[in-house]
């Protein structure tokens, strides 16, 4: 007996970190494939189960192989693997676990033993439990199993493990398959919301977004979904480069909004680490922290009743989206160091630059925080895909230069035509800086083509971003001295495009400066290539922090 309980305690132990490592892999990734594989792998490593197999419901009503362990799973699937179907199929119809003390000795189960065991080899039994949730399961977890280490205990234990283990997956995949079908759902609504905004007529533009310059197509369906969406409470995700105007727009939601004359705060998360990000928005008791000499309230307090403009969302770290998909689902929070929970009435508008979507698959934004935040996605069009809006935008930071100078600078329709041709990688933001420096160097009161830094040799974008358009997203830290400048052909009855059009006299990456790159390497190292702490340490935006990593042809490493 002494035996029989020592056995116990043991298995016990080592099904209790089961659970916990099966637990903490689940909930790690969204990279289904992977999870089933890893789980079984943790079945083999813990518990001494072997030829794990996960089967689910293919949709039809049938089942297949999601996971095996000991070949690939398109090799088991293309016939590699002669797993029985037919005999688990009292597990999905019964919802009951099965147990076959003798593997070898089961017909149903011959050809798939016969794998991987000796024909005289009667040591392993069958072991099988159904995958489900709440409902009727869809689909098994299967695995071998010594008799001998079963024969103390009839394999009860190792049953109600392996059910605990089922139910684990079978809410992941449900999760899992609720997520797809959620993005499947979205990408038709979105498909459909924009069918419905292209019949709107650009020209009819309200109130509220007089200040965004373009009469472009693109920002025509722009103003149109601002317009349709804005009377809504439904969250807004501006999408596009640096540079397009998203916090303008944002601004004009909020105006066209039920919410105009409540508060609009807004907030830059790449600009702030974790813990100071989470006492901007929340708040913080007096005592919470070293510092905090009063109670505070934090931005969505502040915004309650109005709209809170979240920009470079894609920047926050895993910990704190947690936190923020709290606040999104509950509309309830807590203060740093306090204990009272705070409801609020907020409308939300989130602003980000980088690819979400990639950014879920590869377990770095969490797929339901994303879901919540691309209610009403708008994409904002980089300034290279609209030309025509140059000359209005040109003119528009021109008059706005003059008025803030009180001077009476003009410019040339050759002037406007050359501006027209560049690409402006840096988009509206670089254009606006490019008029203000033209027109504080210009010599008199009109700006001519010879005026503008790319007809002078001293425009250098093309150089800086390799003549790509739209990777310019930011000046780099990284560079040295300025090379010889980039001369551009003369122009010509039929000009060619020149290149991307950065005015602003800035200096090249040198690819081949080794203590750079050497130095960005070692700080990617030390904060576990995470990049928005890189660029923390480096004194960066974590925008550069991408740019340098991609100009020094850095890979990242995953840890």
């Amino acid at each position: 007996m002494g035996n029989v309980n020592k056995t116990r305690n043991e298995d016990s132990e080592a099904h209790l970190i089961g659970i916990y490592e099966i637990g903490k892999l689940l909930g790690s990734t969204f990279d289904l494939d992977k999870s089933l594989h890893d789980v079984l792998n943790i079945l083999a490593s813990y518990l001494e189960m072997r030829h794990g197999v996960v089967t689910l419901d293919d949709g039809t009503g049938q089942q297949t192989l999601a996971a095996v362990t000991g070949m690939g799973l398109r090799e088991a699937r293309d016939g590699g693997l002669k797993f029985p179907m037919d005999a688990i199929r009292p597990v999905l119809e019964g919802s009951m676990p099965m147990v076959v003390p003798s593997a070898v000795g089961e017909p149903s189960l011959a050809d798939y033993v016969a794998e991987f065991l000796d024909p005289d080899d009667d040591s392993l039994a069958f072991l099988c439990v159904p995958v489900k949730t709440n409902d009727k399961p869809f689909g098994t977890l299967s695995v071998m199993r010594s008799r001998e280490s079963g024969a103390l205990r009839g394999f009860q234990h190792d049953i109600r493990f392996l059910t605990m283990v089922g139910t684990l997956i079978g809410q992941t995949v449900g999760l899992y398959r609720k997520v797809l079908a959620d993005r499947e759902q979205l990408m038709e609504d979105n498909a459909r919301l924009q069918k419905q905004v292209i019949k709107i007529k650009p020209a009819a533009r309200a109130a509220g977004l007089d200040e965004i310059v373009g009469t472009s197509d693109a920002m025509g369906r722009v103003f149109a979904q601002v317009q349709q969406a804005a009377p809504t409470k439904a969250t807004v995700l501006l999408r596009g480069e640096s540079g397009t105007g998203k916090e303008m727009v944002a601004h004009a939601v909020h105006m066209l909004s039920k919410r105009a004359d409540k508060p609009f705060v807004k907030v830059n998360c790449a600009a702030l680490s974790e813990s100071v990000l989470e006492s901007e928005l929340f708040g913080h008791e007096k005592g919470a922290f070293t510092g905090a000499v009063a109670d505070r309230k934090g931005r969505f307090e502040l915004a309650n009743g109005g709209t809170l403009f979240l920009d470079e969302i894609g920047e926050i770290s895993a910990n704190f989206q947690s936190k923020l998909l709290r606040v999104l689902q509950e509309g309830e929070f807590e203060r740093v160091g306090g204990a009272k929970t705070i409801k609020v009435d907020v409308r939300l508008v989130a602003a980000t630059n980088r690819n979400l979507e990639m950014a879920v698959t590869k377990g770095e934004f969490r797929a339901d925080l994303y879901f919540r935040l691309n209610v009403v996605p708008i994409f904002l069009p980089p300034l290279r895909e609209r030309h025509g809006d140059i000359p209005l935008l040109a003119d528009h930071f021109l008059k706005a230069f003059n008025q803030e100078n009180g001077r009476k600078v003009g410019i040339t329709a050759k002037a406007l035509q050359t501006l027209q041709r560049c690409n402006f990688p840096g988009n509206v933001r670089e254009l606006e800086n490019c008029i203000y420096r033209t027109a504080t160097m210009a010599q008199g009161d009109v700006i001519d083509e010879i005026d503008l830094s790319c007809r002078r040799d001293l425009c250098l974008s093309s150089t800086l971003w390799d003549g790509k358009p739209g990777q310019g997203q930011g000046t780099s830290q990284f560079v040295p001295a300025p090379t010889a400048p980039h001369r551009e052909p003369s122009p010509s009855p039929t000009p060619a495009p020149p290149a991307a059009g950065n005015d602003e006299p800035a200096t090249e990456v040198d690819l081949n400066s080794l203590d750079e790159r050497s130095r960005l390497i070692q700080a990617m190292e030390r904060c576990g290539w995470v990049q928005a702490k890189a660029a923390r340490l480096l004194g960066l935006t974590p925008r550069q922090i991408g740019y340098a990593l991609k100009k020094y042809d850095i890979e990242i490493r995953q840890l």
